[in-house]
């Protein structure tokens, strides 16, 4: 969909704005501007933001009035008119918001923002053992949708969408995530209170979510209720983060071989090209599985966004894709794509906040913003400085400034070069039998994970799995890649267990049946004060019939792990519990359940014999 980017400063237009005493009063509507949903999206002069004025590590402690107008004077200044919100009911912020915005309009007829106003949704249980995805939590749903309803009605000339969920349906997110039909049920009845005239006809209804959500990924997504939900929302809003990609999914990034003589920042333009047109395949992806069933339908991106700064698998050590330089890259490619089609962009985010990830304040949650919580003013929106748009302006009662001082060169001493591609860790397997389908019972002898050695071919009785293997850290609990020797690598983090596996990549497992009265091989050495578990998964944990086939390893067990490697042969029939062998999921796993910080393990030659 991108034929090509150019690497040029945005166009934004300044706007002076002035105080405003914080009190609320009515507004004329007579001298506002009251655009539709249909006019503002895919408006390039309505460029859009996600906002979160959260400034503590608790969204308990909510921003004040006078900080989100603060807040709001800033965006403006910026050029940007549609604000994304996440949540009604639990936390003030949306309703502070909404208040702030009538403020400002009062006193100036001439200031100018309107909402897309997010419900939150969750499954019943979430955030707790047993949570049912199956089933909405219809006390807090409703609580959020009633408030967004009530909050639209009061504000018609300001709340201009309301998105039912955020990332509520993609099954990554385990703790809270719900099946479309939770999603369809809560768009069904705002559509129904349009028709009513209970909820302005105007308003546009939608859902926020994953690229793979909408279709444009995994086939597992692409249901009925899907195709229903589809239908019935006024466009489709969205996901693309190609940034956290660059450490899960590197076919994008890094520099290529033929890209290693160019010069750093020729480097690092070509690989953010990559990333942002990673991120419209994303978009194209979704637009697609639309298309194949024949429904037209509005797709705006409702979310994406690039961190500054990581302490772990995004910086130095990892994908090395945190820094301003990366950062100011993909706004200004992702920003002039979206114009240039005719696509809303709600760029994630305005400002950092350090409630999303409160434990690690070196994680990349926490500098996603183009401003730091201590006024510095990321690279990005240097220009903002150097033009006089911030001027005068202020974040809890303080000016902005540039970050690094304005001192471009020490800000590019410190950026971080793309990764070659010749020399990176892989994240996934690229050894596949493409003779052989998924679901299709393995007939060979040895079964070949990653060997230094056996190396199947058409005349020996080895086969290399009939899919890919991704190296799935589980919720970031641990780094885990493979080197160019085949040597898996694993790290810890700081976390109360963890867990990775080397999963395989169909929609469903790979059929070992065969091997019930066989072993499963490999060698490992690691740290030795570390306890794990060690094996394979067979069936899904989201489809509520997910077996761990494991063995106890490390300290205090029959299976001790030192600096130097060992080679085990373990028993598939002592491993397994009840196990369905015809759909091996996780083809090695490994489970730690108690805290183990910066532990190492490595294991290689890991292959399954059937005697």
């Amino acid at each position: 969909m991108i034929q090509y980017f150019k690497f040029i400063a945005l166009s934004i237009t300044v706007c002076f704005l002035v105080s405003c005493d914080n009190t609320i009063q009515a507004v004329d509507l007579k001298n506002s501007r009251d655009l539709t949903a249909a006019e503002i999206l895919g408006n390039p002069d309505y460029p859009g933001f996600s906002y979160g004025g959260y400034r503590g590590k608790s969204r308990d402690i909510a921003p004040t009035p006078e900080q989100i107008t603060e807040d709001l004077k800033i965006l403006s200044a910026m050029g940007i008119k549609v604000l994304r919100t996440y949540n009604t009911s639990q936390f003030p912020q949306a309703a502070d918001l909404l208040a702030a915005i009538r403020a400002l309009k009062s006193t100036d007829p001439d200031f100018e923002m309107y909402v897309m106003l997010g419900a939150w949704v969750e499954a019943q249980g979430s955030w707790q053992h047993g949570t049912d995805h199956f089933t909405g939590d219809v006390k807090k749903n409703t609580s959020d949708i009633d408030a967004a309803i009530a909050m639209a009605n009061e504000y018609p000339d300001i709340v201009k969408v309301i998105a039912v969920g955020n990332e509520a349906m993609v099954q990554w997110a385990v703790n809270y995530f719900v099946y479309p039909k939770t999603i369809l049920k809560w768009v069904n009845y705002l559509q129904g209170l349009k028709k009513t005239g209970q909820l302005n006809a105007d308003i546009w209804i939608t859902s926020s979510d994953n690229y793979e959500s909408w279709g444009g990924g995994a086939s597992v997504y692409k249901t009925d209720d899907l195709t229903a939900l589809i239908n019935a929302v006024d466009f489709v809003s969205v996901h693309t983060y190609p940034f956290h990609d660059s450490f899960y999914n590197q076919d994008f990034w890094g520099v290529l071989p033929s890209e290693e003589s160019l010069t750093k920042p020729e480097m690092i333009q070509a690989a953010m090209k990559r990333a942002a047109e990673y991120g419209a395949s994303q978009y194209q992806g979704v637009a697609d599985h639309i298309a194949s069933l024949g429904i037209e339908k509005p797709i705006h991106i409702g979310e994406t966004g690039w961190a500054s700064s990581d302490g772990a698998a995004y910086g130095a050590n990892g994908s090395k894709a945190a820094d301003e330089y990366k950062q100011k890259m993909f706004y200004q490619y992702m920003r002039e794509w979206t114009n240039a089609e005719g696509v809303s962009l709600f760029y994630f985010e305005a400002f950092d906040e350090q409630w999303k990830d409160s434990v690690d304040a070196a994680g990349s949650e926490n500098h996603f913003g183009l401003i730091r919580l201590n006024n510095e003013v990321k690279y990005a929106l240097w220009d903002h400085i150097d033009d006089g748009s911030f001027e005068g302006l202020t974040r809890n009662t303080k000016p902005l400034y540039k970050s690094y001082g304005g001192d471009e060169t020490a800000l590019l001493n410190e950026v971080l070069n793309a990764p070659f591609k010749s020399t990176m860790p892989k994240r996934k397997t690229s050894t596949i039998n493409r003779d052989v389908d998924a679901g299709e019972a393995i007939n060979v002898g040895i079964y070949v994970v990653s060997h230094d050695s056996l190396i199947p071919s058409a005349t020996n009785n080895m086969t290399y799995p009939s899919a890919i293997l991704k190296l799935i850290p589980w919720e970031g609990t641990v780094s885990i890649e493979m080197s160019h020797q085949g040597v898996v690598e694993i790290e810890t983090r700081e976390s109360d267990w963890w867990g990775t596996s080397l999963e395989f990549q169909a929609d469903i497992g790979e059929n070992l049946s065969n091997f019930k009265s066989g072993y499963l091989h490999f060698d490992i050495r690691g740290d030795s004060d570390v306890a794990f578990n060690i094996g394979f998964q067979t069936g899904r944990w989201l489809d509520g019939n997910q077996v761990n086939n494991f063995m106890v390893f490390g300290s205090a067990s029959n299976n001790p792990v030192s600096n130097e490697w060992a080679t085990y042969k373990l028993s598939i029939a002592e491993l397994v519990d009840g196990a369905d062998l015809s759909d091996v999921t996780g083809i090695l796993s490994l489970l730690g359940q108690h805290k183990a910080v910066n532990k190492q393990i490595f294991l290689k030659n890991i292959y399954y014999t059937q005697e």
